[in-house]
């Protein structure tokens, strides 16, 4: 007679693949809120979706989503026998939650809502083939980091810090989290690393320089890259024009396409090279294929 404690991990019923067209999901994170993480989130997406991929981004920051302002599409999804269409803007399929709900309604839900709702992003949504879906995350390391572990099979996660030390602090403290549930570590972005005036050249670090490289040496994690502060940025998000796609030709938008790069790289792809600035505004111009 079998021992009753023995559990068969062939009886254990197998995990529904909720997106089978996705080839690589990337969590986007942050240890606290602040620090440009959606920024570098559609950023990423854009630069992605220019290399030729087929590229999502889900808004999974349910409390405070904020991807459709910053990816310019704040018309809803439509639907199609009963799933969602994602909508999309610059070759990037899209979905939030700001899509479904009044823009200044709170949601206050507790984590068995917050699992169900994140689920239908993935089950409901027709997300098609893609060659890397991006999750936009809340800050912290709570209901959605943990449910969304247990969803979908991560490819990894990449995480977006300032220079300074209190975000760095809690950095480290995400990064656990994503170990203890055995999902990859792609590496660190440090966003607002440093200011350079334009009109004298001077570079000001106002919230420090460097600690996004120390905490990923420290980890023994990729550094990725740093995306200086720059009103630019700034405006391009408010605008719904991703720095990537509103100026290519800027050295932020470059910072944005060399940290996609080393993505791919990290998720088994190739290294692309020598797309000229004329090339990618040809891109942007003219209407994505992606789709």
């Amino acid at each position: 007679m079998a021992d009753e404690h023995t559990h068969d991990a062939q009886q254990a019923p197998a995990k529904e693949n909720l997106i089978p067209g996705v080839k690589h999901v990337i969590a986007v994170s942050s240890g606290k809120g602040g620090v440009g993480k959606s920024t570098v989130a559609s950023n990423l997406a854009c630069a992605l979706a220019l290399t030729g991929a087929k590229v999502g981004l889900m808004d999974a920051d349910l409390y405070g989503p904020n991807i459709p302002m910053m990816m310019g599409s704040t018309k809803g999804p439509e639907q199609k026998d009963g799933k969602i269409v994602p909508v999309e803007n610059y070759g990037v399929k899209l979905i939030s939650m700001a899509y479904l709900v009044p823009e200044e309604a709170p949601l206050v839900w507790r984590g068995p809502m917050v699992h169900q709702y994140l689920q239908a992003f993935f089950r409901d949504v027709l997300w098609g083939e893609l060659d890397y879906l991006l999750l936009d995350l809340p800050p912290g390391t709570g209901d959605v980091q943990l449910s969304l572990s247990q969803m979908v099979p991560l490819a990894g996660a990449i995480t977006v810090t300032t220079p300074q030390e209190v975000a760095l602090y809690d950095v480290r403290k995400g990064m656990a989290m994503f170990q203890k549930v055995n999902v990859p570590l792609l590496g660190i972005v440090e966003n607002m690393s440093s200011f350079v005036c334009g009109h004298c050249g001077e570079r000001t670090d106002i919230f420090s320089h460097g600690g996004g490289e120390r905490a990923a040496e420290k980890l023994g994690i990729p550094f990725l890259g740093r995306i200086p502060i720059d009103p630019a940025i700034r405006d391009g998000g408010d605008s719904g024009h991703p720095i990537v796609v509103g100026n290519p030709a800027s050295p932020q938008a470059a910072a944005f396409r060399e940290i996609a790069q080393k993505i791919i790289v990290a998720l088994g792809g190739e290294e692309q090279r020598g797309s000229s600035i004329d090339s990618l505004l040809k891109k942007i111009k003219q209407p994505f294929t992606n789709s």
